[in-house]
């Protein structure tokens, strides 16, 4: 994707994040989400502290967050910190710091060149590009809109820009996913049928390294056909693994087919 597409696409995606917030009840910014620990504020309070990181701010010191559970690596815990900094905070005075950062980065990432753009830089799938790294945020912010949807019962945005690049970010997974965790044998291959809102076919073949291919020469070992609703919060970890398979429809070698619905979580 070009600097444009991805900067206009995460630009796209806060304002749909915005509009979802403008006019929630008070009541439902402490509605729990599928993400442990926490609530509609915690989740939009998490997106603040990540641009804020971006823009180059520090994290406010909160010695306790390591006594979260659901805390469980440095990268975790450095999100809690910002979470925890707005837990006293109100619902509008988070939704007014949303809006002021993501104002901000918009203008600095519009104004940002293309050879900065395109510059080497850590991104949470390791070494990459800036780029690179923005892709991730839009598929970060995507997923947790998503989740205050799902906990207030608003569903929405589930198709468009923002959905497609999500789904390209589980899909470059998809071959450890099915070689590594899920053990797929040498030969095999296995096909994912998202069949709406986003419509997807996805193969991945096991020759040597499990990748994904743009075809296979006849039908998959193993097929699994979902909503891409389901795809994506079973990759998320959003959803038990058990109900998301049973809105799944395998063919093919069951056993294989499971094992690789119950290996599709892969983010941290």
């Amino acid at each position: 994707m070009t600097k444009a597409q991805i900067v206009t696409t995460l630009i796209d995606e806060w304002s749909s994040i915005d509009t979802l917030l403008a006019d929630l009840p008070t009541e439902q910014w402490t509605a729990p989400t599928s993400l442990p620990g926490w609530t509609v504020q915690d989740v939009v309070a998490h997106i603040v502290g990540a641009e804020l990181g971006l823009s180059g701010k520090q994290p406010p010191i909160q010695p306790d967050v390591s006594a979260y559970s659901h805390v469980r690596n440095e990268i975790g815990a450095v999100n809690e910190c910002w979470v925890e900094w707005m837990r006293s905070q109100s619902p509008a005075e988070v939704l007014r710091r949303f809006r002021e950062i993501t104002a901000t980065r918009a203008e600095a990432l519009t104004a940002m060149s293309e050879e900065d753009f395109s510059a080497p830089s850590w991104t949470p799938a390791g070494q990459g590009t800036y780029a690179r790294f923005m892709q991730i945020r839009v598929f970060d912010c995507w997923m947790h809109e998503q989740d205050i949807r799902e906990a207030v019962d608003r569903r929405g945005n589930e198709s468009g820009a923002g959905a497609e690049l999500s789904i390209d970010e589980i899909t470059l997974a998809l071959g450890y996913i099915v070689g590594k965790k899920a053990k797929a044998p040498q030969g095999s291959s296995v096909t994912f049928n998202l069949n709406g809102p986003v419509n997807r076919q996805i193969h991945v073949a096991i020759n040597g390294r499990a990748a994904v291919v743009p075809s296979l020469p006849g039908p998959a070992t193993a097929s699994l056909t979902m909503s891409s609703t389901v795809f994506t919060r079973m990759a998320g970890g959003r959803i038990p693994t058990d109900v998301g398979f049973d809105q799944t429809e395998p063919k093919g070698d069951r056993d294989l087919a499971e094992h690789v619905a119950f290996a599709l979580t892969f983010t941290i």
